[in-house]
């Protein structure tokens, strides 16, 4: 009885720490966009430094900091002689040193008080946005500094892979768009790195040079897709999100029905036969009213730069040959994977208001329906995401499961710069 007695109280005290977690974080917390959705998406911290101007100024009037933007620019400058245009001696210097980031590191510590303009950050943004959910069992101050780690070596791993030709999680769809060992690239990679010096000239923050490379790395390998569609609420989800406050979601048994995205392997074919078959069966589950939305999810992924967006496509098919109607389909067009078919699913339920403690179906292929309740993805999920973004209800059918959105979803992951 003793060993139950603990269990139960183990179990109390982690579900109160996850109900504490959730109160935390705000469903209405508007996210800050900055200069664009590609980097308030992957470095939000970064985002919040720049766009708050309390903290701006804070920062940028600090001497530390002050000096180390300011040997970061002369550092730019002086490295294109030294470099001759080698492709690893010109990444290095767009990229943070570990020396950079534990000074920068030890000066955030320095300078974070409660009260001050980086306290008021942390209560006010970094933690009801949910956005670095995994630290906040840490100090204020500890979420501050592992924040700002994590967009710093996210900003490294972008430069290295859409740079310096550094093998990304998936090779096969997301790897750079150049060819480093050809002899015209370090041509092309001296031009990159003189526009990144143009660009941070009159750089005021330590962290904005190598933003600045991560951002044009970004968008000169045309790898910019984490901003499509967005602000999608107002867009390509206006009809859906408008109807979600009109819901009575106790006459439904799910909150929404998920369809995985299949790419097709051919560059001219816009929606596979697999996302076809899958669609079918979700329209059926929507038409018997196991739920008022249906998630369409999926990105432009497979193939490799494909121009088809699998979510787009699959709302196509579904409201020109299903007849499912238009105000009753959410685009989630950004996964790139399994594991963010769900995650990102998860974070616009939550984001869009839709109840987050009632149950949703995955509705898809047998074998994917297998692989997401019955085999590995929860333990890939801990391996690429750090966290498990849902939690498993029951085996429905042999093509559908419950799950439950989980609120570490809202965690960005600044090392798939395509789908953060």
């Amino acid at each position: 009885m003793k060993k139950i007695y603990f269990l139960f109280l183990f179990w109390l005290t982690l579900s109160s720490f996850h109900y504490s977690q959730a109160q935390n974080i705000k469903a209405n917390y508007a996210l800050i966009k900055g200069k664009s959705f590609v980097q308030s998406k992957n470095y939000y911290l970064l985002t919040l430094l720049q766009n708050l101007p309390e903290v701006k100024n804070f920062l940028s009037n600090d001497a530390v900091l002050k000096n180390i933007t300011k040997q970061k620019i002369e550092a730019l400058n002086n490295v294109s002689k030294q470099c001759q245009n080698k492709v690893s001696c010109l990444t290095e210097s767009m990229q943070f040193s570990e020396t950079e980031i534990e000074e920068i590191s030890k000066r955030l510590g320095e300078l974070y008080t409660e009260n001050n303009a980086l306290g008021k950050l942390i209560s006010e943004h970094l933690i009801p946005s949910g956005t670095y959910i995994l630290t906040q069992k840490l100090s204020a101050k500890e979420q501050l500094i592992k924040a700002w780690e994590q967009d710093a070596r996210g900003i490294n791993f972008t430069i290295g892979v859409y740079v310096a030709g550094q093998k990304p999680n998936y090779p096969n769809i997301d790897s750079i768009s150049f060819k480093v060992t050809h002899k015209s690239y370090p041509q092309l990679l001296g031009d990159l790195h003189k526009t990144v010096q143009e660009e941070s000239k009159n750089a005021n923050l330590f962290f904005e040079p190598s933003l600045t490379a991560a951002l044009l790395a970004l968008e000169i390998n045309e790898r910019e897709q984490v901003a499509d569609f967005e602000p999608m609420a107002s867009t390509v989800n206006k009809l859906a999100f408008d109807r979600i406050k009109t819901i009575n979601w106790k006459a439904f048994p799910y909150s929404v029905i998920l369809v995985p995205g299949a790419g097709p392997e051919e560059p001219e074919v816009a929606l596979s036969a697999g996302g076809m078959l899958r669609c079918r069966v979700a329209a059926l589950r929507y038409f018997e009213g196991l739920a008022p939305f249906v998630v369409v999810s999926g990105g432009n992924v497979h193939p490799y730069k494909t121009k088809f967006n699998e979510a787009i496509e699959m709302k196509k098919f579904m409201i020109e040959k299903l007849h499912v109607p238009a105000n009753a389909i959410i685009v989630e067009p950004h996964a790139r994977h399994t594991t963010t078919n769900m995650r990102n699913t998860a974070r616009l339920i939550f984001r869009y208001g839709i109840p987050f403690d009632k149950a949703c179906i995955t509705s898809t292929s047998k074998s994917q329906s297998m692989y997401i309740q019955e085999l590995n993805l929860d333990k890939r999920c801990e391996k690429e995401l750090n966290h498990v973004p849902y939690r498993k209800g029951k085996r429905l059918s042999e093509t559908e499961a419950e799950f439950y959105p989980l609120i570490e979803a809202l965690q960005i992951n600044a090392l798939e710069p395509l789908d953060p």
